[in-house]
């Protein structure tokens, strides 16, 4: 039974939800916290998001990392990877090992640490610097986005 159909919808799926979260909580959920709109203690109100959140994060980006192994396998896609004009695909690995190993290494074993007691200290520069990576974690991902998705269809 051949399940690249299935690889591909899983991929796209994944992504959708993954990229998705980080847009909700860059654009949404950080400003109102930030603003205290959501209470005036800005920690509880980030952690009672996160903990909902991260999971769905970390299940996004294993099925994402899965299906994509999985078709690269399955197709044969190997050699790409050797050239340049498929850089596309580099750049998907690439973010994939960086949001991998944030939620599942950095975040979990430093940050989430280090985040709270900044933010126990020093809130608005905790929310701030937290708002800013989590800007640049959607650029890059918008751009990789853009970049594979082109790719793919012959750009």
């Amino acid at each position: 039974m051949d399940y690249s159909a299935l690889a591909r919808a899983v991929h796209v799926m994944a992504v959708v939800i993954w990229i998705g979260g980080v847009s909700m909580v860059t654009t949404v959920t950080l400003p109102a916290i930030r603003r205290a709109e959501l209470g005036a203690d800005r920690l509880r109100a980030f952690h009672a998001f996160e903990r909902r959140f991260v999971w769905q994060a970390r299940a996004a980006v294993l099925l994402t990392g899965l299906s994509g192994l999985y078709m690269v396998w399955r197709f044969q896609l190997w050699d790409r990877f050797q050239l340049l004009q498929f850089w596309w695909m580099h750049a998907m690995i690439c973010l994939w090992l960086l949001f991998a190993a944030l939620l599942f290494v950095v975040e979990p074993l430093i940050l989430h640490h280090h985040f709270a007691r900044l933010a126990r200290v020093d809130p608005e520069r905790a929310f701030a610097r937290l708002h800013r990576a989590h800007w640049i974690m959607l650029a890059l991902s918008c751009v990789t986005v853009l970049a594979a998705v082109a790719g793919a269809h012959g750009g």
